[in-house]
């Protein structure tokens, strides 16, 4: 046999390798994306997401914000809690989708960094810290990007979150702590109403105003991040007075 076609013996081989393997592959991901979809068609729908956020506002006492959103709270909100919300959906839930898992696998507490998305839909649609319970999350919160538009999303969620001090949602919250209209709102109260939501008792304004301003200071950093502020500007708000209402 030639010594050039021995050579090719070993090339043919390893093509073959390659091809079984990515058909292998191709196989494996097309069979986890079937089992996705026929996870997420498994799930209830969110259909009635709004009608759920208006229930939890109106029961307790509050009232319901409407679009558009005042712009420097939600700046803030988005800069803190979820700054890949404006990407790709499919960018933003992977995201998501990766750190809540991971969290849920290292620990049985709340998963933490999840996206906006997956937050609303724990809020409208309770479920346990397993990590059963976080893929539904997940499932849910995809159901809702894909269903509403990313503003709508926002505006549901700043109306079902909790503020602490008894104020659900951003426009009791803004009335409450500072006497004005969310749209109303300069960077320094902004920032400091949109790092409440992670832990309203902890961060509580007006029974722990030290920590509060840790965390106000976190948002700042973030709009930094997010080039939504200066540095300059990040610091100003952070140094301006907040005219809490106690």
């Amino acid at each position: 046999m030639a010594e050039a076609e021995v050579s090719r013996i070993p090339r043919r081989k390893w093509r073959r390798r390659v091809v079984r393997s990515s058909l292998a592959l191709l196989g494996t991901l097309l069979a986890l994306v079937l089992a996705g979809l026929g996870y997420e068609l498994s799930l209830p729908s969110v259909a009635d997401a709004p009608a759920q956020v208006a229930t939890i506002v109106r029961s307790h006492g509050g009232e319901l914000g409407h679009l558009p959103l005042p712009t420097k709270l939600a700046e803030a909100e988005v800069a803190v809690e979820d700054e890949h919300f404006y990407s790709n959906v499919l960018v933003d839930v992977f995201d998501g989708a990766a750190r809540a898992a991971l969290t849920a696998l290292r620990s049985s507490g709340d998963p933490g960094g999840s996206t906006i998305a997956q937050q609303l839909a724990k809020q409208l649609y309770p479920s346990d810290s397993s990590f059963a319970g976080t893929l539904e999350q997940v499932g849910l919160g995809l159901q809702l990007a894909l269903s509403f538009s990313k503003p709508r999303i926002l505006e549901m969620y700043l109306n079902a979150i909790y503020y602490g001090n008894g104020y659900w949602g951003y426009l009791n919250a803004a009335r409450g702590y500072f006497g004005v209209a969310p749209e109303e709102l300069n960077w320094a109260e902004a920032s400091l109403l949109a790092g409440l939501p992670q832990a309203p008792s902890d961060y509580d304004p007006v029974l722990h105003f030290g920590l509060a301003k840790q965390r106000q200071l976190q948002v700042l950093d973030q709009l930094v991040a997010n080039h939504v502020l200066t540095a300059v500007q990040a610091r100003a708000a952070y140094k301006a007075p907040l005219p809490l209402r106690r």
